[in-house]
């Protein structure tokens, strides 16, 4: 009887410890596809546009410290540096030109750029959703993030059928996403990330 027992109990564990690991290796797979799908669609660093405000910081150089606000037409002023476009560059990149430009002055330039106010970057959700209207954020979002954020479909939304408008160089591209697909799982894909500007109309 004892023999019997532990032989049953020892099938019984091998069994729950099979599907133990399927489960795992099931969740993994779902969490690993669902985290690549969205990421790949985020980009990586936020890129300045027009009415950004930058807080400028030059080590020892209190004079040359201050904020600017990036104009219409993309550009700022700072002094030693003059003129620059710092339209669709990324905090980084703005950085590294000042310091470029300075250094010729000021040869141990330190220089370092932060974003005090986000105003840039600006979205507009328009349609069937419970809060329709332009939105200023200060990060990346997705078409159901943005979707989310005017508080979800209203219940005359046609789910399958969202548009997301974008203009660029002069041209228009219309993009397609299916809300009732996403919340199902299938085609993650679709969702990309919004770009500045971009509108996603929702009939």
């Amino acid at each position: 009887m004892d023999i019997s027992l532990s032989e049953n109990v020892g099938a019984a564990r091998a069994v729950c410890g099979r599907h133990l690991l399927l489960f795992v290796v099931s969740f993994l797979a779902i969490w690993s596809g669902c985290s690549f799908a969205q990421g790949a669609a985020a980009p990586a660093e936020y890129l300045l546009g027009p009415q950004d405000v930058l807080d400028i910081f030059v080590w020892k150089e209190v004079d040359l410290t201050r904020s600017v606000i990036v104009r219409p037409d993309g550009g700022i002023s700072f002094p030693l540096a003059g003129d620059m476009q710092v339209a669709g560059k990324s905090v980084r990149m703005v950085q590294e030109q000042i310091t470029k430009k300075i250094i010729p002055y000021i040869p141990e330039a330190v220089v370092t750029v932060s974003v005090s106010k986000v105003a840039g970057y600006r979205i507009y959700v328009i349609g069937k959703v419970n809060k329709p209207g332009e939105y200023v954020l200060g990060n990346y979002v997705d078409v159901a993030k943005a979707i989310s954020i005017a508080q979800g479909l209203n219940p005359y939304a046609e789910q399958g059928n969202i548009r997301i408008v974008r203009h660029q160089d002069g041209k228009e591209s219309v993009f397609r996403f299916d809300y009732g697909e996403f919340i199902q799982g299938k085609n993650l894909s679709q969702n990309i990330a919004l770009e500045s500007g971009d509108m996603v109309i929702v009939p």
